[in-house]
């Protein structure tokens, strides 16, 4: 090796040194929880908020409770079986927020529940993500 390719060599291998002593590691990056649970007082209950790119990704959906014959109808989709065997939906209070709560289901006819109660007709229903949620409530998984 000649003396130029020798000094070459050396000045990059110090270069090479110099930069790896002087990398600072980056700091983490900050971790975005995809859904907070707040307990609300005086109940067993709490209020899931997920971030917007959360329930993108949980592909939720909702459906209003309807009356039909008098009596409140919800999609069957939306309804959760605790392990008590318990009946729940989660309600939409407002976008991103989700509550659960206790219904009765009277009989369930094709793709529909028949409540005897539940939340108010008009109220907003999770049909497509309520497993996600029970288990972010829950922090199943976690």
């Amino acid at each position: 090796m000649s003396r130029r390719n020798r000094q070459v060599t050396l000045l990059l291998l110090t270069s090479a040194f110099a930069l790896v002593a002087c990398h600072q590691k980056a700091a983490a990056p900050a971790k975005i929880k995809p859904a907070t649970v707040e307990k609300i007082e005086g109940s067993d209950l709490a209020r899931v908020t997920l971030t917007e790119r959360a329930a993108q990704r949980l592909d939720i959906h909702t459906a209003a409770v309807r009356e039909v014959n008098r009596r409140m109808v919800v999609p069957y989709a939306s309804v959760l079986y605790d392990a008590k065997g318990e009946t729940w939906v989660y309600t939409s209070p407002e976008p991103l927020k989700y509550m659960r709560a206790a219904i009765r289901v009277d009989y369930i006819e094709g793709d529909q529940a028949v409540l005897t109660a539940g939340p108010p007709v008009g109220t907003q229903v999770v049909t497509v993500g309520g497993q996600e949620l029970f288990g972010a409530e829950f922090e199943i998984g976690h």
